[in-house]
């Protein structure tokens, strides 16, 4: 790891517990006033972000978490559909995978018995295909937020022998 003080690994360490730079200052011991340009000046300290990369790097080999695996379940939410994991009475299908599976998040069934018989509900909840579809596009760079402005128009002025000196 690179070499930094020890406010400086305390940072770093803050830090990836929730990728806030001001609040990671905080917690390292920088003061509260100026937390957030202590944070700022860290993360474009080279030996803090070759330190971060490091244990970002190290926390996602163990995890088992990466940017493929994150990108395939978004896949999975974003194209699963609802007749490959329920039949037409609600029950889920034998023939539901795995990854199908993973796309649910929550499957409920009442049954209840009654004077004249008896009644099932059944209650089937999708994670949002619409977040997932937003998450995948994003990450595709196919949803452009910002407007880029930069226009290079030549500029001519007339009537400059009409100019005072």
């Amino acid at each position: 790891m690179a070499k930094l003080r020890d406010k400086q690994r305390r940072f770093v360490d803050e830090y990836l517990i929730d990728l806030n730079a001001t609040q990671a200052a905080i917690r390292a011991g920088y003061s509260v006033k100026t937390a957030n340009e202590q944070g700022s000046r860290l993360l474009a300290n080279v030996s803090v972000q070759t330190a971060i990369a490091e244990k970002m790097a190290e926390r996602s080999r163990r995890t088992g978490v990466n940017q493929d695996r994150v990108v395939l379940e978004l896949a999975k939410i974003a194209f699963v559909k609802l007749t490959d994991i329920i039949d037409e009475k609600g029950k889920i299908k034998d023939t539901a995978t795995e990854d199908d599976l993973a796309c649910l998040e929550g499957y409920k069934y009442k049954y209840s018995d009654t004077d004249t018989g008896y009644s099932v509900e059944r209650e089937v909840k999708l994670s949002s295909k619409m977040k997932a579809l937003e998450l995948l596009g994003k990450h595709l760079g196919m949803w452009n937020d910002k407007v880029d402005l930069n226009v290079a128009l030549p500029i001519v002025i007339t009537g400059g022998d009409q100019l005072e000196d």
